[in-house]
Order: C-alpha cells, then structure tokens, then sequence
C-alpha cells in the first residue's frame, strides 16, 4: 500500500507505519535481517532493565544512582529558586534606577527653573519693614524734640501662595487642567492688584490725577459695613491694574482659591468683592 505525496505530509505517523511494513516484507534478506536484530537487541535490553533490581551488585548502584538524582533534582530546584531571586533582585534594581534618574532630571528642572513664589529673606526682610525700623531707632538716638506718633498704617494683605500638598488636596473636578504655577501665577497678580488699589486709597487726595481720583471714588462707593477692615478687590481691579482677565477660567482658580481659603466672596449691592483671607 503506497500513500500520495499530500497523505505522508499530512499524516507522518501513517507513513513511518508504511515503512515499517515495507522493510518487513521486502525482499532484501539483509534490511530484514537487520530488522530482526534491532528487535531481538531491544527486547534484550528490556529484559535487563527488568532484572537490574533483583540482583544485588546492580540494585546497590541503582539506589546509589537514584539517590544522586534526587540530590541533582533538589539542586536544580534550588537554582531555579535562586535564578527567580536574582530576577526579582534585577526587577527591583531597575526600578530604583528609573525612580533615580527621575529624581535627578526633576532636581535639574527645579535647579534650572526656581518658582517665582519662593519667599526671598532680603525681600521678605524689607516687606517688613526691618529697614525702616533700623532707621527709627537712628532717629531715635538723635536729639532733638520729641514727635507724636503716627497713625499706625495697617500693611496691605497679601494672599500666601498655594504649596503643592494643597494644590493636590484640591479636587480633580475642580481643578481641572489648571495647574500649580499658573495658580499661584493667578495669586501673584491679585496680590499685584491689592496692593495697586490700596496703595491709591492711601494716597492723598490733593495730590491724585482725574483719573485716579475717579479711581479712588470708585473703591470708597465699593465700600461696605462688611467691608471694615477688610482688603477687598473686585473684577475691575483686576482688569484695571493687571495684565489678567475676569473669563471661565480666572473664576476657577478663585473656586480653588475659595477652597484652600486664600479668599472669601463678600457680596451686597449686585457686586462681588473678593476679600484677602
């Protein structure tokens, strides 16, 4: 029986089936020799694993061998144990080595691009007034009559910037795609504005312009009783005295503003003023 090209392909076992059987019932004396040797020496070989444990020499050398098997098995469990280990050790490493080189490129950047907002001791040290102390002490030692003090001017408030573990507390509706620096960019113009308008208020009428006194009209008929005390602006200071507009996305940060309690609404006569916390 001969198979097609196609059947040997598809069925391989079949076909050394069919070879088989052709060296059995072909008339070559020799290929059948040889394949009744091949039989007789593998049922040879049959017969001698069957008996190599019930002689005494060959069962001591196959428990030996046995024996060695299992250590050689316990061994390879081992190893694999530790390859694993090593893997993991590798994996971990890696990590580390990719959290460290983030690390380091965010130092660079921080390095390369300092926050405007950061307190400056010099600035800070002048805002307060230490100069001006160190002067009235000189005067002081001065003789000369004595002058009556003045009235005490309270300092302008200012918003404190948002730190970033406040910036994340923020919800993730409410802050949206707004992100830290442009808040704080946001704090640094209202402060800009609250110190323009009070510096104004402050000022002496005899020596305002039309347009500053109108100005100045403006923020004294925005004046409350809830307003006493407080430093306040409204949307038109903002657009007056800076480069920043009152649209959707001025009123989200001044929600976030709200939020972390760097301002509250003061609201009365169809005006929202938003007040220094």
């Amino acid at each position: 029986m001969e198979l097609e090209m196609g059947e040997e392909e598809k069925n391989p076992f079949v076909l050394q089936k069919e070879k088989g059987r052709r060296d059995v019932t072909s008339p070559d004396l020799d290929s059948l020799c040889s394949h009744i040797n091949d039989k007789v020496s593998n049922i040879k070989a049959l017969l001698q694993l069957r008996k190599i444990g019930q002689e005494a020499s060959l069962k001591a050398v196959l428990s030996k061998i046995l024996h060695e098997m299992f250590l050689f098995n316990d061994l390879l469990n081992q190893m694999e144990l530790e390859c694993h280990h090593q893997e993991r050790k590798q994996s971990q490493l890696k990590e580390l080595q990719e959290l460290i080189e983030r690390d380091y490129k965010e130092a660079e950047h921080l390095e390369a691009n300092m926050p405007f907002h950061l307190p400056n001791a010099g600035l800070a040290s002048a805002a307060a007034g230490l100069p001006a102390e160190k002067e009235a002490q000189g005067k002081a030692a001065e003789p000369g009559r004595p002058k009556k003090p003045g009235k005490e001017v309270k300092p302008v408030k200012e918003i404190p910037f948002l730190t970033v573990e406040e910036f994340d507390s923020v919800p993730a509706y409410m802050r949206g795609r707004l992100t830290y620096s442009q808040v704080n960019a946001v704090i640094q113009e209202i402060n800009k504005a609250v110190a323009s308008k009070y510096k104004i208020v402050r000022q002496s009428t005899k020596s305002m312009s039309s347009v500053v006194r109108n100005l100045y009209i403006r923020f004294q008929e925005q004046e409350t009783k809830d307003t006493k005390g407080e430093f306040f602006i409204v949307e038109a200071d903002i657009e007056e005295f800076t480069q920043l507009k009152a649209d959707k996305r001025f009123h989200s940060i001044l929600t976030i503003l709200r939020h972390c309690q760097r301002v509250r609404e003061i609201r009365g006569s169809r005006l929202v003023r938003y007040a220094v916390c």
